[in-house]
């Protein structure tokens, strides 16, 4: 691969064996783009049939897909089809409403919203242009006033200059992009499977709803299951909640693992605090108490004492339970939906769990402490497996975004 001439238009990494300029062109130039069409009013039944063989494109697929759209749920009719622009083959196409600028490949006979623009007649490999596309993303926001959405159309699309290697070059900076998406996509369909081996698990191997015993339990394992409260137990550390600090106060003499209202952990050093934070030791689970719809429960060990984490949370510990197993059932959906009904707030905002009602609510659990461990380690294998993956797609994520930017000008 060869480093970037300056008197010379080609990009800064390149296969072997090409050495020509790439070539300035219009969008309008390398293909006939036209705006999709729809029927008005779209709510009218009268243009679907879900027995028609023709698809109905939304903005809606764009997202649910990532820009390859091999499947369509919605059909339009016959009638329907008089009123949008149906394509039969493979086509690249861009989103100009809603999620704007983002191009996709659509692989099935389907009808073309108007919030896309199609490419007919492309003098380029689709693939090519679909990664340069996604690659130019950002730009289209230079369309748009601050504070306001990006106004995409046709002609602002057709005069976009872009410069484009020989046919034989397109393809092969496509099979690379390909080869790196596809990857991708391997690694999410390993990590949707896991997640639906785990979310069956979960169902078979905690007791039903009127039941003392699970479906599935490991050998050696018969006794029932008792029912108790968090509070009968375990107990909430509020000891460790630390005083409100201000504005200037900095918690600078820690470098430690952080436990926020996130994702994934993060290390505190040297950060400024504005809110109340948990200063934790010891095995405690860290139950978010704002919104307990989104799952975020941690689990704290001895490797990680010392920890600080929001006062979003609340430490939980228990010398009776496993606390890898009651994350894991606190991971499940019944319990979230419990949590969920006995949570302050209305349907329509942030759901908020008080430490009594948590203490108040009852669960089933392995009267001994070893079944208590076999399942949680059982089941968090499959978090690790899960975040495995995610790693790997954010590897591969990263190396794409480098090499867009290192292969396209």
């Amino acid at each position: 691969m060869n480093k970037k001439k300056e008197s010379k238009v080609v990009p800064n990494v390149r296969f072997k064996g090409f050495t020509d300029d790439w070539k300035q062109r219009k969008l309008g130039e390398l293909a006939e783009i036209v705006r999709g069409a729809s029927p008005r009013p779209i709510s009218d039944s009268k243009w679907f049939d879900a027995n028609s063989n023709v698809g109905w494109l939304r903005i809606s697929d764009v997202t649910n897909q990532n820009g390859r759209i091999r499947y369509l749920e919605q059909h339009i009719s016959k009638l329907g089809q008089e009123k949008t622009r149906v394509i039969t083959e493979p086509h690249l196409l861009l989103s100009i409403a809603a999620t704007i600028g983002k191009p996709l490949i659509n692989y099935v006979k389907t009808g073309v919203h108007d919030g896309f623009l199609i490419f007919l007649n492309p003098k380029f490999d689709l693939e090519f242009m679909y990664q340069w596309l996604e690659m130019f993303r950002p730009e289209w926001n230079k369309y748009g006033q601050p504070g306001s959405q990006v106004n995409l159309n046709s002609d602002l699309v057709k005069n976009q200059k872009i410069a484009i290697p020989s046919e034989e070059e397109q393809q092969k900076i496509s099979n690379f992009f390909n080869e790196i998406d596809s990857l991708i996509t391997l690694h999410q369909r390993k990590i949707d499977k896991l997640k639906n081996l785990k979310k069956a698990m979960l169902e078979k191997m905690f007791p039903k709803k009127g039941s003392v015993i699970p479906e599935i339990r490991f050998n050696g394992f018969a006794n029932a299951w008792e029912q108790r409260k968090l509070g009968e137990v375990g107990k909430i550390d509020r000891a460790s909640i630390t005083p409100q600090l201000a504005p200037n106060d900095k918690f600078t003499e820690y470098s430690m693992p952080a436990y926020d209202n996130g994702q994934v952990p993060q290390i505190v050093l040297g950060s400024t605090m504005h809110s109340m934070r948990l200063k934790i030791s010891g095995n405690s689970l860290l139950i978010n108490k704002l919104n307990v719809r989104q799952k975020r429960i941690w689990l704290v060990n001895d490797a990680s004492k010392n920890a600080v984490a929001s006062g979003e949370f609340i430490p939980y510990s228990s010398n009776e339970v496993d606390l890898k197993f009651l994350q894991q059932f606190m991971l499940s959906d019944w319990a979230t939906r419990d949590l969920v009904s006995i949570s302050s707030g209305s349907s329509n905002s942030q759901k908020r769990i008080t430490p009594s009602d948590l203490l108040n609510y009852k669960i089933k659990i392995p009267g001994t402490k070893e079944e208590q461990y076999k399942i949680g380690e059982y089941l968090s294998r499959f978090d690790n497996l899960i975040a495995l993956h995610q790693r790997k797609i954010d590897k591969l994520k990263n190396l794409k975004k480098a090499m867009l930017d290192q292969m396209f000008i």
